[in-house]
């Protein structure tokens, strides 16, 4: 599983410079069992819950959409803003499917500064 191999690397990365980041305590902060967090690094068990993986990428520094992605789940306001108007974002994720990931950051960046 992809999420938890790198849930794993990532956590002990960090814990070899400071405890901080040890098993049980990342646990005690996100509000799980070790036991959980370790089944889970191990791909033993499903991903937790959007708020246990947006606390758990706050926690190791990470991009909540990216471990969201990387556990097969998409946030609950993605979800809604696709609900919305599903055909047309089906369509557009379809079609940015095809575009080299600079020029979707050129978009991205146009739409953020209104520069249409």
């Amino acid at each position: 599983m992809l999420f938890g191999k790198f849930l794993r690397k990532k956590r002990s990365r960090l814990q070899e410079k400071d405890d901080f980041y040890s098993l049980r305590k990342m646990a005690g902060r996100i509000g799980v069992e070790p036991s959980y967090l370790s089944k889970v690094e191990r791909g033993e068990t499903a991903p937790p819950s959007e708020a246990k993986i947006i606390a758990l990428a706050e926690e190791l520094g990470e991009d909540p959409d990216v471990l969201l992605a990387m556990a097969g789940k998409v946030s609950t306001d993605l979800q809604a803003i696709i609900r919305a108007r599903p055909k047309l974002f089906a369509r557009m994720i379809r079609e940015l499917k095809k575009v080299p990931a600079e020029q979707v950051e050129n978009m991205v960046k146009r739409v953020r500064d209104g520069n249409w």
